[in-house]
């Protein structure tokens, strides 16, 4: 007799079914896994075995044949512990096949029968409950489990004698709560940083509307205090953002103890990070840094300093909001709708144009060093700005008034009217200025007579692309939207363009 139980493999954020069959055959004493099993689920045969005989419970002399279906699937992963012991458990009578018929099953096993966490517990639990079936998981995983609805039926145990007593009546588990994550501690305020007030002022336009930034200014400028300050005006995330995001840190291993949280992702992977790492892959397929960051904010300082192929490899999701992950055994896809910040020195010693400094390899120097930057990648950022050295006399003054908070309550307001225009249009699936494009852009960012002629002669002294045209536009819009403003004005698509033209004419300068 075959006993069956259901579980799953992850492609992406996806997870597909898989039927874990058992059946003890005649023959030599053997405990054979197929169906392209990875390292990590071929050694399952050994925790299985040493948990059932933890709890008491000895294989019979027969030859045991475990089967991974579809069997053309790779499947990877140490989740495949528990349903492949459960499926053991059937076959030997312990419990009853019409029991697990009605579960999806994950989870690692320890020797002594122990369930430890796994990751992609709540994608699993949303597979399940869109198949109209509960979930099987370890105590650890419940928690994150319970975020996939109220009506599904998750079963938690923190061990297999546990789950045993359970299906026989002698306990009862009781259904885990999904749980939030504690508030971190206060962030970095935007009150710590003196004097520029312009970086200040674009930090607070690229929060709005989700726009790309580039700042670039020499060491000690501030680039990096003002990037770390950017989670403290962003709003909090949705329902839905916040389950989106958490599917994907999910797969990544990133959430403890299973708990979401509200908190938009902040990324800042080193200057050395490779292209799987930012990217994702991998031997067994991982969400790489962009995925993580989705729904929040990609960090990257240095900016010239990473790897030339990494640096291209941001341009497809910076413009479909998604990484492809196609490899020669699989091919994936991560949700990435980040926003990238980042930050770079003028040049290699890092004061080029900098009053009173010479640099000895002359303007060649910050020529070179700023073409590590490819023009399509820059004209992809919506905001770029030159930050100037701090000065002596502006860190003698008193901490500026203005707080975060202050902040953060413009930037919601900005980010409600951006909501609600998308809502009246039908697009409710749409939040914030930097994802519309094309014939919708057009639509809601209409400057007036003044700021149409300024659009169009700045577009011909600046040289700028079609997709730089947009992307002043998207800025604008948001510029408007902080003013509270339907109509665009002349006033709000020169600031816009005052965010493509300082760092052109700087470099040209250089």
């Amino acid at each position: 007799m075959t006993s069956r139980v259901a579980t799953v493999a992850f492609q992406g954020i996806e997870a597909v079914a898989v039927d874990v069959q058992a059946q003890f055959l005649s023959g030599q004493v053997q405990f054979h896994i197929v169906g392209l099993p990875d390292k990590a689920v071929a050694e399952s045969r050994e925790r299985v075995r040493a948990a059932l005989y933890a709890i008491g419970l000895g294989l019979p002399g027969k030859r045991l044949a475990i089967n991974l279906s579809p069997a053309d699937l790779p499947k990877e992963g140490s989740h495949f512990d528990l349903p492949i012991a459960l499926a053991v458990l059937s076959a030997l009578g312990v419990i009853p096949p019409d029991f697990l018929n009605r579960y999806v099953v994950l989870g690692e096993l320890a020797l002594d029968g122990a369930l430890m966490a796994v990751a992609g517990a709540l994608p699993a639990a949303i597979a399940a409950n869109g198949r109209e079936m509960g979930l099987i998981c370890p105590k650890a995983s419940g928690a994150e489990a319970a975020w996939a609805g109220e009506d599904i039926d998750i079963l938690a145990p923190d061990n297999l004698i546990q789950l045993i007593n359970h299906v026989k009546g002698t306990q009862v588990l009781s259904a885990p709560k999904p749980a939030l994550a504690p508030e971190p501690g206060v962030l970095p305020d935007l009150r710590d940083i003196k004097g520029q007030e312009s970086g200040k002022r674009a930090l607070e336009v690229a929060a709005a509307g989700g726009h790309h930034l580039l700042m670039v200014g020499p060491p000690g400028a501030g680039k990096s205090m003002l990037a770390q300050r950017l989670p403290s005006i962003l709003p909090p995330m949705d329902p839905r953002e916040m389950l989106d995001v958490s599917m994907v840190a999910s797969l990544g291993g990133e959430l403890k103890d299973g708990r979401l949280s509200r908190r938009r992702p902040f990324r800042s992977p080193h200057h050395s990070a490779s292209m799987p790492a930012l990217v994702g892959g991998g031997l067994r397929a991982k969400p790489g840094e962009m995925a993580l960051a989705h729904h929040g904010v990609l960090f990257l300082d240095e900016l010239p300093e990473f790897q030339p192929r990494v640096l291209e490899s941001l341009r497809q999701p910076l413009e479909t909001g998604e990484t492809v992950v196609a490899r020669a055994n699989y091919h994936v896809t991560y949700p990435a709708q980040f926003q990238l910040v980042a930050a770079m020195n003028p040049c290699k010693c890092g004061m080029a144009g900098e009053p009173g400094h010479t640099c000895k390899k002359g303007p060649r120097c910050a020529a070179d060093y700023q073409a590590r930057i490819s023009g399509p990648l820059l004209d992809r950022m919506d905001i770029q700005i030159e930050l100037p050295a701090v000065r002596i006399a502006d860190l003698t003054l008193p901490p500026p008034k203005e707080t975060s908070a202050d902040v953060a309550l413009r930037v919601a307001a900005a980010r409600l009217r951006q909501k609600q225009r998308f809502e009246k249009l039908g697009m409710a699936q749409l939040r914030i200025n930097a994802q519309a494009d094309g014939a919708l852009l057009e639509e809601i960012a209409q400057p007036d007579s003044a700021g149409i002629k300024l659009m169009r002669d700045a577009a011909d002294a600046m040289g700028l692309s079609a997709r730089g045209y947009h992307r002043v536009l998207r800025v604008a819009r948001t510029l408007a939207d902080l003013d509270g403003r339907e109509q665009i004005a002349r006033l709000h698509i020169a600031e816009a363009l005052s965010y493509r033209q300082k760092l052109a004419a700087f470099q040209v300068a250089a």
